[in-house]
């Protein structure tokens, strides 16, 4: 790396969305991971739509106890 950068000719925010979306990564732990792949193939689905479902069934539990 250099010890300095010239960023002089630079453009602020060229590269900025207001309305953009990001997907980030998320990291199960390996016991969940394959619980819910038997789920995902027992249905013939997709692990996000299993985990995506699963976490709306806990929101509407959480909402619930609120």
């Amino acid at each position: 790396m250099k010890k300095e950068y010239d960023f002089s000719k630079g453009t602020r925010g060229k590269f900025y969305r207001a309305k953009a979306r990001l997907n980030l990564p998320v990291y199960l732990d390996s016991d969940v991971r394959r619980f819910v792949e038997q789920i995902a193939r027992s249905r013939r689905s997709d692990v996000s739509r299993v985990v995506n479902q699963l976490l709306k069934s806990d929101i509407k539990l959480a909402k619930v106890m609120q």
